[in-house]
């Protein structure tokens, strides 16, 4: 089902400057601070094309860079075409062990190829998450003016019997000396393969043929890409690329696969009481009152152990409340239009029986983020609610992978900020040139 094919990627050469100075992190979670130091590192560096802001059309500013690091060398289209074999090698420091998240080394690894863009509704790439409209016109329009993808939309598929075919595959050509290695100034260590054997591309794009992707990290980079596709055809202008998309694809069960939580923070609510939002969880949820702050940890991993749904309520002080659902089939009489994937996640329980029917947040506000912020770590959380920037924090297992697949597979989306998939992809080892 689903078409993957080797490409011609665009590298930097040596001409840019060490490979270190020239890649980034994505662009969305880059601050302007960040971004300026990128510049200062290198001039070259990937961010002048994939967040460009100077000039008085900053999307021309890019193309124009595209053109120059075209025409100087700094980049250069490989010569044959290949399928990437992408690995990053990372360290979790004081992680609990909720959903395999424990300290110490970990390694994830995939492979970059181009894939056939499909709308979602033929059931071949599925979406889990909904997008904005402001950022995809953003990258509209950074397409129109470069004709490239400068960084990959992250999905997974399901190999069935495990990594027993791709990832063997992947893993016999990871034995080889990779073509680019860095180390990130986070600590990351990035590695990249070119796999350009015909007779084993041939068979990894026979292993796909009957395989869904689902997207974990890049919903707006691949509707943005239909979209473009879209426009090209409308304009008459000559196809390229642009029917395919740069993608990384990794098997679901690899072991190297992590998911943090992402809490949710209350801010600005009138006549917020904790007390007043303890009582009035009684009814569906256990209470446990004055616990440890210390000890959330491992109240919260027995739950996602025992299948069970709960969060830590904190409001500040050395303890923390804990919440937990007391029967998940509430939620089959509350949303029954919704598939029994959707009505158990986490996230669906908080945002159903807590945030919207207690305390009157509704979606429109999420979205808006007008009483409710997000983050992925809990001591910024614990740290909001303590500094007063915040009210109180739910403090959330991660969501299940094979949840994400579920939701997807039903044709459903979860609510906004319910994964976030860790570590990100660097940008700048790869681009695919679409015109």
């Amino acid at each position: 089902m689903a078409e993957l094919r080797p490409f011609r990627a665009l590298r930097f050469t040596e001409k840019a400057g060490p490979i270190e100075q020239v890649v980034c992190p994505p662009y969305d979670i880059i601050s302007e601070q960040q971004r300026q130091d990128y510049l200062r590192r290198n001039q070259n560096n990937i961010i002048r094309l994939e967040l460009p802001r100077e000039g008085a059309d900053p999307y021309a500013v890019a193309g124009d860079t595209l053109r120059e690091m075209l025409q100087s060398g700094v980049l250069a289209q490989d010569d044959v075409p290949a399928f990437y074999i992408y690995e990053i090698e990372y360290d979790l420091d004081g992680m609990s062990d909720i959903s395999r998240i424990h300290s110490g080394k970990h390694s994830v690894y995939g492979l970059i190829a181009q894939v056939k863009l499909e709308e979602f509704e033929k059931g071949i790439v599925l979406p889990h998450e909904y997008t904005l409209s402001k950022a995809k016109e953003d990258r509209l329009n950074l397409m129109k003016a470069t004709g490239c993808n400068f960084s990959d939309v992250y999905c997974l598929y399901d190999d069935d019997g495990g990594e027993s075919e791709t990832g063997d595959i992947l893993a016999v050509a990871m034995r080889e000396q990779p073509t680019t290695v860095l180390t990130d100034e986070a600590g990351l260590v990035h590695r990249l393969w070119a796999l350009t054997d015909e007779g084993i591309v041939a068979a990894i794009q026979k292993r796909f043929t009957d395989t869904k992707l689902y997207i974990a990290d890049g919903h707006h980079r691949y509707e943005t890409a239909i979209n473009y596709r879209n426009w090209r055809r409308e304009q008459g202008l000559p196809a390229g690329d642009s029917d395919y998309i740069m993608m990384m694809v990794v098997e679901m069960s690899h072991p190297g696969l992590t998911v943090f939580p992402t809490h949710r923070l209350l801010r600005d609510l009138p006549n917020f009481s904790a007390e007043a939002v303890v009582n009035a969880c009684r009814e569906a949820f256990d209470v446990e009152e004055h616990l440890p702050l210390f000890a959330l940890d491992e109240r919260l991993e027995q739950a996602y152990l025992d299948g069970k749904k709960a969060f830590g309520f904190y409001v500040g002080g050395d303890e923390v409340t804990v919440l937990t659902l007391k029967d998940v089939a509430l939620m089959d009489s509350i949303l029954p239009d919704l598939s029994a994937a959707s009505r158990a996640l986490d996230v669906t329980v908080l945002h159903t029986l807590i945030l919207e029917q207690l305390l009157g947040i509704d979606k429109e506000n999420m979205a808006k983020q007008i009483n409710l912020t997000y983050t992925r770590s809990r001591t910024e959380a614990l740290d909001s609610v303590t500094s007063g920037v915040s009210q109180a924090a739910f403090l959330l297992n991660p969501t299940r992978v094979s949840e994400i697949r579920d939701v997807a597979a039903a044709g459903e989306k979860m609510p906004q900020k319910s994964t976030y998939f860790y570590p990100k992809l660097i940008t700048g080892l790869t681009v695919n040139r679409l015109v």
